[in-house]
C-alpha cells in the first residue's frame, strides 16, 4: 500500500530527458531515481519499493519493453509507462499489449505527462487498497474461525498454521503446560519433536512472564549452537487459561525485525481471536473435566475412562508407543462400612485417592469406577514396568493405616490386574476387559498383582 512518497524510477539513455524528469517531477513531491540503461533498471526494479517506471521504448541493449516485461515478472509489479520518439501504433498496441500502463509519444506535454503518472499511482494505490481490504476480509473471517474453536486439538495447529503464514515465519510448535510441569508440545511445523522440547525446556524462565506481552513476546537464547534457526527471531504468543499462563504458541526464524513488517492492528486482532479460542477451550475443558471427575476422591470418573483410552491409543499408534491399563479392586472394604458407616468408608476412599497420585507420575491418569474400584492410565509403560507401578501401589494401600487421625484405625489390600497395549491387546474393549478379567482372576486369593499372562486360557 502507497502511504509514503511514491518512487518514480526514470530510465532514458539521453541525459537530457532524464534531467528533463527530474526537474518535471521533483516539484509534485515524487522522489525520482534514474538509470541510464535497461539493465540497471532491471537490477533496480529487483530491489523493490518502486511504484511507477518511465521508461524510453527504444535504448541500447534492453529496450523498454524488457523493462516492461521485467517489471511484470515481480511479485507486486509498478505501474509502468513507455515513453518513444517513433511512434507507430503497432508500437503502441505491443506496449500495451504487454502490460504498459500507457503510452507517451516525445515530445509530449507536460501536463499530460504529470496526469499519465498522477493517475497510473493513484490507480496503483487503489489497487493496493482494495488488496489490503480483501487480506482484512480473510483475516477477520479466519479470525472468528479460530475464536470459535472450542476443542484445542483442534484449535492450537489451526492457530499456529495462520499465525506462521502471517508473520512469514519458518516453523513453530504449539504447546500446554501446567504450573510445575514441563511444556507439553501437541502440534509441531518444520521443528523436530525433541528440539521443540529442547527448546522449551531452555525458555522456560522467559513463559513465566510473557502472559502481559502484547500482542506477541520476543524471546532470546543466549547460546544456540544446538539449533538451526536464528537465536533472535523467536516469537511467543502466550495464551491463558483461568487466568494463568497454560500454553502457547512459538514460531522460529520469524522476519527480521517482525514488530515493523507487520500492521500492528492486523496481528493485534489475529492474536486477540486465538486468544479468545483458546480462553472458550480452557473453559469447556474445564467443564468436561468437572463432567469427567469423582466428586468423592477428585480422581477421573468411569466415563472420562473411555474418552482417555482412545486418545492414548490414537497417540500410541501415531508414535509407536507403548501404556498399560491397570485395574484394582479394594479388598474387603465393606468391613469399614458396616463397622464405623459410610462416612468413614468414604474417608477411607479420599485416602486411597491421595495414595494412588503418590504411586503414578503426573503424565498417567487415575480413575475411580465407583463403589472401591480403581484404575490408572499409564503412558509410555511397558507390561514389565506396569506390573512394578501396580505392585507399588498394593504395597503402598496395604502397609496404609486407615482412619488413623479418627482413631478408627483400618487395614485394607488391593487387588490389581493390568493389560498392556498393543502387547495384550490392539483394541480398546478388549483391552478394558483382559485389565479387567486378570483384576478379578486375582480376587481368588487377594492383595496380589495379576497379568494379562496369568489368565487361563480359553
Amino acid at each position: 500500500m502507497v502511504v509514503s512518497q511514491s518512487i518514480i524510477l526514470v530510465v532514458d539513455d539521453e541525459l537530457f530527458f532524464r534531467e528533463l524528469y527530474c526537474d518535471l517531477l521533483a516539484g509534485e513531491g515524487y522522489r525520482v531515481e534514474v538509470c541510464e540503461s535497461g539493465e540497471d533498471a532491471i537490477i533496480r526494479l529487483q530491489q523493490g519499493s518502486v511504484d511507477l517506471v518511465l521508461a524510453d521504448m527504444v535504448m541500447p541493449g534492453k529496450s523498454g519493453l524488457d523493462v516492461l516485461r521485467a517489471a511484470r515478472l515481480l511479485s507486486n509489479p509498478p505501474e509502468v509507462i513507455l515513453v518513444t520518439g517513433h511512434a507507430s501504433v503497432e508500437s503502441a498496441i505491443q506496449a500495451l499489449k504487454n502490460g504498459a500502463r500507457d503510452y507517451l509519444v516525445k515530445p509530449f506535454n507536460a501536463v499530460e505527462l504529470k496526469h499519465l503518472i498522477r493517475t497510473g499511482l493513484d490507480q496503483r494505490r487503489l489497487l493496493a487498497e482494495n488488496d489490503h481490504l480483501k487480506e482484512q476480509i480473510q483475516l477477520f473471517q479466519t479470525g472468528q474461525t479460530l475464536s470459535s474453536l472450542i476443542d484445542l486439538e483442534r484449535l492450537i495447529p489451526q492457530a499456529l498454521d495462520v499465525l506462521i503464514r502471517e508473520i512469514g515465519a519458518v516453523g513453530g510448535c504449539g504447546f500446554t503446560f501446567k504450573a510445575g510441569m514441563h511444556p507439553n508440545v501437541s502440534v509441531l511445523r518444520n521443528l523436530r519433536d525433541d528440539v521443540a522440547g529442547r527448546l522449551l525446556e531452555r525458555l522456560l524462565p522467559q513463559l513465566s512472564d510473557a502472559a502481559a506481552s502484547f500482542p506477541l513476546k520476543l524471546l532470546s537464547l543466549q547460546s544456540a549452537a544446538d539449533f538451526k534457526f536464528d537465536p533472535e527471531r523467536l516469537w511467543l504468543l502466550p495464551l491463558s487459561g483461568d487466568d494463568e499462563l497454560t500454553g502457547g504458541l512459538l514460531v522460529v526464524d520469524a522476519p527480521d525485525r517482525l514488530d515493523q513488517q507487520i500492521t500492528l492492528p492486523d496481528l493485534r486482532y489475529l492474536c486477540d481471536q486465538i486468544r479468545l479460542g483458546f480462553e472458550n477451550a480452557c473453559r469447556l475443558q474445564s467443564a468436561q473435566e468437572l463432567m469427567h471427575t469423582d466428586d468423592l476422591t477428585g480422581l477421573y470418573n468411569h466415563r472420562y475412562l473411555q474418552v482417555a483410552i482412545d486418545q492414548e491409543i490414537r497417540r500410541s499408534q501415531r508414535y509407536g508407543l507403548q501404556f498399560s491399563l491397570l485395574f484394582f479392586d479394594l479388598d474387603r472394604f465393606k468391613d469399614i462400612n458396616d463397622r464405623y458407616g459410610h462416612l468413614a468408608g468414604s474417608a477411607a476412599l479420599q485416602e486411597v485417592g491421595g495414595l494412588l497420585r503418590q504411586c503414578v507420575r503426573d503424565v498417567d491418569t487415575l480413575f475411580r469406577f465407583g463403589g472401591d474400584e480403581f484404575a490408572a492410565m499409564l503412558v509410555e509403560t511397558d507390561g514389565r514396568t506396569a506390573r512394578i507401578v501396580a505392585e507399588r501401589i498394593r504395597k503402598t494401600i496395604d502397609e496404609h493405616v486407615f482412619l488413623a487421625e479418627q482413631g478408627k484405625p483400618s487395614h485394607v489390600t488391593a487387588t490389581a490386574g493390568y493389560a498392556t497395549f498393543p502387547t495384550d491387546a490392539v483394541e480398546k474393549d478388549l483391552l478394558l476387559d483382559l485389565a479387567d478379567r486378570a483384576m478379578y482372576a486375582g480376587k481368588r486369593v487377594r492383595n496380589i498383582v495379576h497379568g494379562v499372562k496369568s489368565l487361563p486360557e480359553k
